[in-house]
């Protein structure tokens, strides 16, 4: 075992050792405590501890305003010295506000997606926002948030009810009320099963500034046939004057088997899908499909890489493994190399016998087998950072969320956040745009707010009777000159709101920070 050196993480495919770069998010004094083996088996009863904790150390706007004033950006507080700025976006992301729109029952359980498109009008095009939104039982819709829908005699309006805080005063008073949402005519089209995952893709704007989008949807299959994956172009303006806005909706290949869901590369040439036989990739102008990972446990949860190259998987047995995508199998997988990896159990093991307490289970696929974790449980949900583009996020059915750096995977996790619940569902996590705090939903209907630095649980409450299980943030961030201040000091002292879009069986919600 190569020896470990300070500043350093060896590389096993490489054999040499590299310099870690960068602050990694999540490297405080207590991510090494969180690592340990102890904290994982104790989380359980940690919740109401950590929910206490947080809420007992949040200073109150008025204490940390009067110490801006007299210390500047460094002030002093209970846990030590701390930055203002921070403070100051955790104490915004620990009040937010949430509307939930009637009429969108079962409306966004499967996926959602919030694009910007053009809508041809009576006197010209129009640059509107609107919500894909996929639903359990394969409808998709569209709706259009904002005042466009004005204009039209036909269609449906949702309109918005404050939520939370109880009581709309409080919401009227400190943010903006958003828009309703409006659905026309023939928005909406029957897939042929569940939608499984919307995603958008390619280059998001043409030379002169116009949107040039496609969406990618997966179906999930049924008894009768497997799942398939859709593109949706949006190149040309929608007409939502006519009863068919939706013709854009072109299906690239089918599968005979599950698809759980999708991610695709930067240029939108290719597609990658995970399902119940492993991972493929898609060619999304010819729909051939090329298998680069075959496994028996299902690929629940996958991210490709900013290369295109590099998939992370995220399996029903907890495993999580890297795939290099340049190995394919056009059809068939008997060319790729096969692996025997080993996993813990996490099933108390006996002395007696000391291969108890694991289990192993055959891949195939370039892998990289420094990159090959697992956790206590099936993977819910992955999702990759693209400020720390070796970082991700990753959840499993047993409620345990982590934070790894594929650097050094062997290592264990960077942080851990306590308080989710969940034991078998599939619930996505929701990074904001700048990834300085995210959002899941839990099995007790709870919507949680944590900061993925500092692992801190910022914001836990119920106002809904079903499992907030989709997330859905606006991909693009606010335009200011300094690219750098996007992500380090947009949001503090800026005349600007943020929110993401929730998705339930109860229908969709809109949560906002002022």
């Amino acid at each position: 075992m190569p020896q470990d050196l300070p500043g350093y993480y060896f590389d096993a495919e490489k054999n040499r050792y590299f310099p870690i770069k960068g602050p990694i998010p999540g490297s405080s004094h207590n991510s090494s405590a969180a690592s340990t083996s102890t904290s994982t088996q104790n989380s359980v009863s940690k919740p109401n501890l950590v929910n206490k904790s947080c809420r007992r150390i949040r200073i109150k706007p008025a204490k940390l305003l009067q110490a801006r004033e007299l210390y500047g950006n460094l002030i002093t507080c209970s846990k030590g010295k701390c930055n203002f700025q921070e403070e100051y976006r955790k104490m915004q992301a620990s009040q937010p506000i949430v509307w939930k729109y009637h009429g969108t029952e079962r409306m966004g359980d499967g996926a959602l997606e919030q694009i910007h498109v053009n809508i041809d009008r009576p006197h010209g095009l129009i640059g509107t926002d609107v919500l894909l939104a996929g639903s359990a039982n394969g409808s998709l819709s569209f709706y259009e948030f904002g005042k466009v829908g004005q204009q039209f005699d036909s269609g449906v309006i949702c309109m918005p009810d404050c939520v939370w805080p109880l009581g709309t005063e409080k919401g009227e008073k400190l943010v903006e009320v958003p828009g309703p949402l409006w659905k026309p005519s023939g928005a909406s089209v029957q897939m042929s099963s569940n939608i499984s995952c919307i995603k958008m893709y390619g280059k998001h704007f043409n030379t002169d500034g116009s949107p040039m989008q496609h969406v990618l949807i997966t179906t999930l299959g049924s008894e009768t046939s497997g799942g398939s994956v859709y593109n949706l172009n949006l190149r040309e303006p929608l007409d939502f004057n006519l009863r068919t806005p939706m013709l854009g909706v072109r299906k690239v290949t089918s599968f005979n088997c599950t698809v759980w869901t999708a991610d695709c590369n930067s240029d939108g040439s290719q597609a990658v899908v995970g399902t119940n036989l492993g991972a493929a990739l898609v060619n999304l102008e010819t729909g051939v499909p090329s298998w680069v990972f075959r496994c028996k446990s299902d690929v629940l949860s996958l991210q490709l890489d900013h290369s295109g190259k590099i998939i992370l998987c995220g399996l029903r047995n907890g495993a999580i493994a890297t795939v290099d995508t340049r190995q394919k199998s056009q059809g068939c997988s008997d060319r790729l190399t096969r692996h025997r990896i080993s996993y813990p159990s996490h099933k108390p093991s006996s002395r007696a016998t000391q291969n108890f307490g694991k289990r192993w289970f055959e891949l195939k696929g370039n892998l990289f087998h420094s990159h090959i974790t697992s956790m206590p449980s099936s993977i819910s949900c992955l999702a990759s950072l693209q400020l720390y583009d070796q970082c991700f996020l990753v959840s499993s059915m047993d409620g345990s969320i982590r934070l790894y750096d594929q650097r050094l995977m062997q290592r264990g996790p960077i942080q851990m956040y306590e308080g989710n619940v969940n034991s078998h569902t599939r619930i996505q996590l929701g990074v904001d745009p700048c990834e300085r705090i995210f959002m899941s939903g839990g099995e007790d209907c709870n919507l949680r707010t944590w900061d993925i630095k500092s692992g801190e649980l910022l914001f836990e409450d119920k106002f809904m009777n079903s499992v907030p299980s989709i997330v859905c943030w606006p991909r693009e961030l606010p335009r200011v000159q300094d690219e750098r201040q996007n992500h380090t000091e947009y949001g503090y002292g800026q005349d600007h709101s943020w929110g993401a879009w929730l998705g339930s069986h109860e229908g969709l919600l809109y949560t906002r920070w002022s």
